[in-house]
């Protein structure tokens, strides 16, 4: 009889407590906070365990795939932050935290080679470049499949599903703790998701003049909100889609240019690590004008979505009576 995976035994683990409370199946408008992170957070950890075995198996896809998951688990964290602020949180924070970080190498060296590829035009010098950095992944890869077959990572899981289903955060009796767990979902996400535009775009303004780092951390906050109106695409009625997808339109648009430019910095970064075997490894990824394509197509897709409409309650009906 075949061994069962790390990610099914892991899953059955993560089960029982599941099932302890039946959940819908979609979000709505009038739902409860409390109830609408769980359904949130357990799509997205299931979608983590979903592709840990193809992670480990080296499916660059896989582990693509992987990272968003986790990305927006982390993102549900963050948005229903205060009402899941309890004494457990920092510790299953500071475990995603480790998670992203084993996966984050190798998905960095993973963009890095497919622009060296793209760039070789049947170059022997290039292909003999690429021997570097195929070795650089595969010990990478070895380090993550290690922690992905860990105890460690199992534990993990075991302790964000448990957290998620009834972490101290769901028990808490005072009388804040309780408004924040049963404020409709629509109220909560109408304020978070307008304080997360008006921050970002207030950010991106500056955008031109951000370093390295800055530009970063502005594209993480444009992840964050991109990643929200994405988790509550249940809740946006037909006459509401077509701002949704407007305004995600120009968020993706502004995503993919800084993600790019982010690639560039850290294939720069590992470049670095094998200068002494490809000393002009660096080079590729130093590209003037490639930057200022992309910082211009982030600049006018934040114009854009600055002169859209933000959202406004009536987007997600959250007159609806609250729903258990």
């Amino acid at each position: 009889m075949a061994r069962p995976s790390t990610s099914s035994t892991v899953t059955a683990r993560a089960q029982p407590a599941a099932r302890r409370n039946a959940l819908p199946g979609r979000l709505s408008p009038g739902m409860v906070c409390d109830t609408a992170f769980r359904i949130i957070a357990r799509r997205h950890l299931d979608a983590v365990l979903a592709q840990h075995d193809g992670t480990c198996r080296g499916d660059p896809e896989a582990l693509h795939q992987i990272r968003i998951a986790l990305t927006h688990l982390r993102t549900a964290i963050r948005f229903f932050s205060p009402m899941v602020d309890d004494a457990l949180r920092p510790e299953v924070w500071t475990e995603l935290k480790w998670l992203n970080s084993q996966l984050g190498m190798v998905r960095d060296l993973d963009v890095a080679i497919d622009r060296v590829i793209a760039e070789s035009g049947g170059d022997l010098t290039v292909i003999a470049e690429l021997q570097h950095w195929d070795e650089k992944r595969a010990e990478s890869h070895r380090l993550l499949a290690r922690a992905l077959q860990s105890a460690r990572y199992r534990h993990l899981v075991e302790q964000t599903s448990a957290w998620i289903e009834s972490g101290p955060w769901s028990t808490r009796r005072s009388k804040e703790a309780i408004r924040l767990r049963r404020c409709t979902l629509a109220d909560h996400a109408t304020a978070q998701l307008t304080e997360w535009e008006t921050t970002l775009l207030k950010k991106a303004r500056k955008l031109r003049k951000l370093d390295v780092e800055k530009r970063h951390k502005l594209r993480l906050l444009n992840k964050r909100l991109t990643y929200s109106i994405e988790s509550l695409e249940d809740l946006f009625a037909d006459e509401s889609l077509t701002k949704q997808k407007s305004i995600l339109k120009q968020l993706r648009k502004a995503q993919k240019s800084l993600g790019q430019l982010n690639d560039d910095a850290r294939g720069q970064a590992l470049a670095a690590s094998l200068n002494e075997a490809v000393p002009e490894a660096g080079i590729r990824f130093l590209n003037r004008k490639r930057a200022k394509k992309l910082l211009r197509t982030a600049s006018d897709a934040y114009r854009k979505l600055d002169r859209a409409k933000p959202f406004r309650s009536a987007d997600l009906a959250p007159n609806a009576e609250p729903e258990d």
